[in-house]
């Protein structure tokens, strides 16, 4: 078995994927005309190929594995964490996708992973071409900088962020959720403050991606924007991909992205329980931008109380320097954004989404990245 043979077998692989021909390049390639094994380790290299395409390209494990939930089935998606834990590019991001290298180094994945998962020759083939279909077309993404970790990190006021969020994640009240939210970002406002007074001041803003689940994408990257806002972060909105990319301080950013999961709960069982008297798109539509809205002049009011009592003089120039190191972040990381104004069509939607906030703002504005 000659090494240009498999490369041979793995170009005609990458582009029957691109051609999207997987039923019938799966049933050619089953068929007895093809050596098994040339055709496993083919497999195997064109998937490990495209990997290495796209972790020089932007790409971190975890994004790999959030576009495979998205766009493949389940069968498929276990053929993409294998495909990661045989990268040695995958490092430390294994643990957060269970990536394991479960089976034997001297012979090809794809069999393995067939008879592991009871999958017949035709169907594990075509799991390798619709795999590769889903990959290969991924644009190039900004190399996003990751921070070290701050000193002095004191985990218990994390953990009654956390208690709180979980209290009011599980109300069936809004008006104490959103009680019980507007108190966790006053905790969190206050144990960013405490932060910044121990980080250093070489120390730069950092990068991450937050992935949305669908329906209703806009809204709810809306709603992410808005927490970044009121905690000293910008975002930018991957509309084709389903992300928001978070920059900030490492701080921030965690809170961010736990106030963030949070709130996602609390709005979407808003959403169905006034959706008892719509159940349309646009009024969910609505819903979650008001949602978004209201939410976000709620944190941004919280944030400034808990400012506005902090013992130390010292916070505002830093904080300031803060605000201009990720600005400058910003602008690197997004050359060309653009901003979309989205016009609400379902008045109800948005009133009660709002709850008795002004209605007469029809419009929720977000960054995006130009072209996505």
């Amino acid at each position: 078995m000659g090494k240009s043979t498999v490369e041979t077998f793995a170009v005609l692989l990458r582009d029957a994927a691109r051609r999207r021909l997987g039923e019938i390049a799966a049933r050619e390639l089953a068929g007895p005309r093809y050596d098994k094994e040339v055709i496993d380790r083919a497999a195997e290299l064109a998937l490990r190929e495209v990997l290495a395409r796209l972790w020089r390209t932007g790409w971190q494990p975890r994004d790999v594995h959030q576009v495979a939930r998205r766009r493949l089935d389940r069968r498929a998606v276990s053929l993409v964490v294998d495909a990661i834990a045989g990268c040695a590019a995958a490092g430390e991001q294994f643990a957060g996708i269970g990536a394991v290298v479960w089976w034997a180094g001297d012979r090809p994945l794809l069999g393995q992973w067939a008879a592991r998962h009871a999958v017949a020759r035709e169907p594990a083939l075509l799991a390798v071409l619709a795999v590769l279909a889903a990959l290969l077309p991924l644009p190039r993404l900004p190399d996003l900088p990751v921070a070290a970790a701050a000193p002095g990190v004191d985990e218990r006021m994390p953990a009654r962020i956390r208690a709180l969020l979980a209290k009011a994640e599980s109300t069936s009240f809004p008006e104490e959720a959103e009680a019980l939210s507007a108190k966790a970002q006053q905790l969190m406002s206050r144990y960013s403050f405490e932060q910044a007074l121990l980080d250093p001041p070489a120390r730069a803003g950092s990068a991450r991606r937050f992935w949305l689940e669908q329906p209703y994408l806009g809204p709810k990257s809306s709603l992410v924007t808005a927490v970044a806002s009121a905690n000293r972060c910008r975002a930018a909105f991957y509309a084709g991909l389903g992300f928001v990319v978070l920059v900030g301080h490492e701080v921030d950013l965690d809170l961010v992205e736990l106030l963030s999961t949070s709130l996602l709960v609390q709005a979407n069982e808003a959403m169905l329980a006034a959706g008892t008297r719509s159940r349309t798109r646009s009024f969910r539509h609505a819903f979650l931008l008001a949602y978004a809205g209201r939410v976000g002049e709620r944190l941004t009011a919280a944030d400034r109380a808990a400012g506005e009592e902090f013992p130390d003089d010292r916070l505002l120039p830093i904080l300031t320097r803060r605000r201009q190191e990720v600005d400058t972040l910003f602008g690197e990381l997004f050359p060309r954004t653009v901003t979309r104004r989205t016009t609400i069509s379902n008045g109800d939607g948005w009133a009660a989404g709002r709850a008795a906030a002004d209605r007469a703002r029809l419009t929720v504005e977000r960054t995006a990245v130009e072209g996505q």
